[in-house]
């Protein structure tokens, strides 16, 4: 909320939407729903994306479906096409969790099935291609070591130290038996992108990957959801307009010559900007009375 020009109201009233909205809250809508204009509604998300990562956040522990899949993208350059041919590599991981306690669900032998579990918490990010170094910096970041990480057997997960790797090897069968919560995670995450945001932008994948993961995680307390992101945007640092679309501000530098200068009221009275209060001229009827004394 660094120099907004955005009321408190309509900053609560956002947060409060894109975090508790069942099918989440494309630029569009918020403008029309808070009455402002569609860039305004555009930063207000962005800044607002940016600051739904806890930094204290606990890594993924037991049990941990890990894959990798492919989202199409919008691309600016050919406006004819809805979505562009490329694709964005993006990996997931999700916990597996007892249903009958709620808890992670304890490892069993290698190649042994997991039944009577549910998705537990989720982490995902955007990957420049399936190799080693990619995706075993991904699972160090995000997994506490000693989990148990079920795999669709890709040769990247082999040399992995610290973890249990138990894979599946899919072959002819369909992605979705083996790795049954990381599939769903995909899902919706598609959907969810094309129904609401009707495709990403390659530039701002990893903002919409973070809300995903962030709606996600909480998608049994909503309730909290609102103020945990009120908690989570005070701890971080403001953003301005230029540095989320990495840009150089062209009017930074440049003095401010201003025709009229801004005015403000205080507590002494109405005070240009720049100088101190501003003193009230005597009326003629004063130095009249003034004078006659």
């Amino acid at each position: 909320m660094h120099r907004t020009r955005l009321s408190l109201r309509a900053w609560f009233c956002a947060a409060h939407l894109m975090v508790t909205h069942s099918n989440g809250m494309s630029a569009r809508q918020m403008a029309g729903q808070l009455g402002i204009t569609y860039r305004a509604a555009w930063l207000l998300e962005q800044k607002l994306r940016r600051a739904m990562i806890d930094p204290e956040r606990a890594p993924l522990n037991g049990v941990i479906e890990i894959d990798q899949t492919e989202m199409p993208f919008h691309d600016l350059e050919e406006p004819g096409k809805p979505l562009k041919e490329g694709k964005i590599l993006v990996i997931g991981a999700v916990e597996v969790r007892d249903r009958t306690t709620g808890k992670p669900q304890k490892p069993k032998a290698l190649g042994a099935k997991y039944l009577d579990t549910l998705s537990g918490r989720c982490r995902m990010a955007v990957i420049p291609s399936n190799e080693k170094p990619n995706i075993h910096a991904f699972i160090k970041a995000n997994i506490v070591p000693g989990a148990t990480l079920v795999s669709d057997g890709h040769a990247s997960y082999t040399g992995l130290v610290g973890y249990r790797h138990d894979p599946r090897v899919i072959g002819n069968m369909a992605a979705h038996i083996p790795l049954h919560w990381i599939h769903r995670v995909f899902a919706l995450l598609k959907r969810w992108g094309l129904g609401t945001y009707h495709g990403f932008r390659r530039e701002h994948i990893d903002t919409y990957l973070n809300e995903f993961v962030f709606r996600y995680n909480r998608r049994f307390y909503r309730h909290v959801s609102f103020e945990t992101i009120l908690g989570l945007s005070a701890d971080h640092a403001p953003m301005s307009y230029w540095e989320i679309i990495k840009r150089d501000n062209p009017r930074k530098g440049r003095p401010v010559n201003r025709k009229s200068p801004r005015q403000r009221k205080t507590q002494d009275g109405v005070q240009i900007d720049g100088t101190g209060p501003k003193k009230r001229r005597p009326k003629p009827d004063d130095d009249a009375n003034g004078s006659e004394a």
